[in-house]
C-alpha cells in the first residue's frame, strides 16, 4: 500500500480542489526536487558564461563578476525573508511567487541583451534563493515524520548535484547556440515548475493565527546582509583598505546590530532569533559558519586552481577547465549517490552523525590536498571524498534543524542559515585569496606551496572546530 497525504479540511471560502488531494509521497517529493534543481542551476550556471560575456560584451572580470553577486545578495537575504513569509502565509504560495520572480529576470536577462540588463535580470531571478528552505519546510509540512529525514537528504542532495551539472549544461549551450539559450531554459523550466506546484503539490491552510509582516525587520536585514556580502567580495578588487569597502562592513554591521535588537523586541520577527538560545541550534548555526569558513566555501574555489593551474608552477596539473569540469562533475555525482544514506543515518541515530562523518571526510581530503596536488589519479579521489563529505554535510545541517526547531519555523531557520552559510563562505574565499596571493614565487603572482599548505591548514582547523561543535550536539530521538 502507498502512502498518501491528505491534507486537512479547509476554511470556508477556499477552493475544495485545492486542499482535498491525496498524494503518493514519492510525488511530491520528486516535484520538490524538480524545483530546487532550478534554484541551484541559476546559482552556478554563471560560472560557466563568465568568460563569454567578458568576451561579447568586452568587460572586465570585475564588471561580468556582478552578474553572480548580484544573484547572491538578493539570494541571501531572499532565504531568510521569504522562508518566513512561507511559514507564515503558506509555503506553496510563496514558492509560487519565487519561481515567478526567477522566470521574470530570465526574460530580463534574455531581453534586454545587455550586461547591465543581465545583471538587473540575475538580481530579479536572486529571489530563488528562498526556494531550498521552502522545499525543506514542504518537506516537513506534507510528508509522514519517518519520511522527513531522507527527503531533506535528497533534496539538499540534488542541489549539490544540479549545480555541479549546471556547469556543463551551461557550457554545451553557449557552444552550441546563443548565449540567450540559457536564460530561455531556465525561464521554461521555472513556468513548468510553478504548474507543478500548482497542479501536484497539496495546499494547507495556516493551522496557526497569522500575525502581521516584520516590513522593518525584512528591509534591515535585507540591507544589513547586502551590505555586509558586498564589502566582502568586493574586497579582493578594491582592496581591504578602500574607503568603499570599509564603509559597506560598518553601514551593514550597524544596520545589523540594531536589526537584532529590533527583532528580539518584536512580536512577530521576520526570523525569530530566540530560538538561537536552543543549545542544539546555536550550535548548529556555529557549526554551518565554520564549514562556510572552510571545506564547503573554500574547496570549490581550491580544486579548480590545483587541477588548472600549470604544471610549470609550484603546484597544478595543467589540465583543462573542460576536464577539470568533467571530473568535478562526475565526483559530484558519486557523492548524490551517497545522499540516501546520509538520510537513512539521520532518520535512525540523528543527523549529528551524518554530520561528523562528512566532516572527517573533508578533514581528511584537506590534508590530502598537500599530498596529492601533482597526482591527477590522486586529485580525482580526493574530489570525490570530497563531494561525498559534502553530501553528508549538506544533509546534515539541514535535517539538524528540522530535529530541533518547530515545523512552523522550518522556512524561517532554514533560510537564515542560508545566510549564515553564505557570509561565512564569502569570508573563507576572500581568506584564501589573501593567503594565496601573499605567499607566491619571488616576482610572480603564482602562489606557492608554502601558500597552498596554508590554506589547507586552515581548512583542517575548521573541520576540527566543526566536529567539536558537533559532539556538543544532543541527539534527541524523535
Amino acid at each position: 500500500m502507498r502512502t498518501t497525504v491528505r491534507p486537512t479540511r479547509p476554511l470556508a471560502g477556499y477552493a475544495e480542489r485545492r486542499y482535498e488531494r491525496s498524494r503518493p509521497v514519492w510525488l511530491i517529493l520528486t516535484v520538490l526536487i524538480t524545483v530546487e534543481v532550478i534554484s541551484a542551476f541559476e546559482t552556478s550556471m554563471m560560472y560557466a558564461a563568465l568568460p563569454t560575456f567578458a568576451e561579447i560584451f568586452d568587460a572586465d572580470a570585475s564588471a561580468v563578476g556582478w552578474s553572480v553577486t548580484a544573484f547572491l545578495l538578493v539570494a541571501a537575504s531572499s532565504a531568510a525573508v521569504c522562508g518566513r513569509l512561507g511559514d507564515m502565509y503558506g509555503r506553496e504560495r510563496v514558492l509560487m511567487v519565487v519561481l515567478a520572480f526567477a522566470t521574470v529576470g530570465s526574460i530580463v536577462s534574455m531581453a534586454v541583451g545587455t550586461l547591465e540588463g543581465i545583471i538587473i535580470g540575475r538580481a530579479i531571478q536572486g529571489v530563488a534563493g528562498a526556494i531550498l528552505p521552502l522545499c525543506i519546510g514542504l518537506a516537513r509540512e506534507h510528508l509522514p515524520v519517518e519520511k522527513v529525514a531522507m527527503a531533506v537528504a535528497l533534496i539538499a542532495g540534488s542541489a549539490i548535484a544540479a549545480g555541479a551539472a549546471s556547469l556543463v549544461v551551461a557550457g554545451v549551450i553557449i557552444d552550441l547556440g546563443d548565449w540567450r539559450y540559457i536564460f530561455v531554459v531556465t525561464a521554461a523550466y521555472a513556468v513548468v515548475c510553478i504548474i507543478l506546484v500548482e497542479v501536484v503539490l497539496p495546499w494547507r491552510r495556516r493551522t496557526y493565527h497569522r500575525q502581521p509582516v516584520d516590513f522593518a525587520g525584512a528591509v534591515a536585514l535585507a540591507v544589513a546582509v547586502a551590505s555586509i556580502l558586498l564589502g566582502l567580495t568586493q574586497g579582493k578588487s578594491w582592496g581591504w583598505d578602500d574607503l568603499r569597502v570599509l564603509s559597506l562592513l560598518v553601514v551593514g554591521a550597524v544596520i545589523f546590530a540594531w536589526w537584532v535588537r529590533w527583532e528580539l523586541n518584536c512580536a512577530s520577527p521576520i526570523v525569530n532569533l530566540r530560538l538561537l538560545a536552543e543549545r542544539n541550534i546555536a550550535l548548529t548555526m556555529l557549526s554551518t559558519i565554520a564549514l562556510g569558513l572552510g571545506p564547503i566555501g573554500v574547496v570549490t574555489m581550491l580544486i579548480p586552481i590545483i587541477m588548472q593551474s600549470p604544471k610549470t608552477s609550484p603546484f597544478g596539473l595543467g589540465l583543462s577547465p573542460t576536464t577539470a569540469g568533467l571530473l568535478s562533475f562526475i565526483g559530484a555525482m558519486v557523492g548524490m549517490l551517497f545522499t540516501p544514506l546520509a538520510g537513512k543515518l539521520a532518520a535512525s541515530v540523528g543527523a549529528r552523525t551524518a554530520l561528523l562523518i562528512g566532516t572527517a571526510l573533508f578533514l581528511g581530503a584537506c590534508s590530502g590536498f598537500l599530498v596529492f596536488h601533482g597526482s591527477v589519479v590522486g586529485m580525482t579521489m580526493l574530489i570525490v571524498v570530497v563531494s561525498i563529505a559534502t553530501a553528508f554535510a549538506y544533509t546534515a545541517l539541514s535535517n539538524l534543524l528540522v530535529e530541533f526547531v518547530p515545523e512552523h519555523s522550518t522556512s524561517e531557520t532554514v533560510g537564515s542559515q542560508s545566510v549564515v552559510r553564505t557570509a561565512a563562505m564569502a569570508v573563507g574565499t576572500s581568506i584564501t585569496t589573501v593567503l594565496l596571493a601573499s605567499l607566491v614565487v619571488p616576482g610572480t603572482s603564482t602562489p606557492t606551496v608554502a601558500a597552498l599548505g596554508a590554506v589547507c591548514a586552515m581548512l583542517v582547523a575548521m573541520c576540527a572546530v566543526t566536529i567539536i561543535l558537533a559532539l556538543g550536539i544532543r541527539y534527541e530521538k524523535r
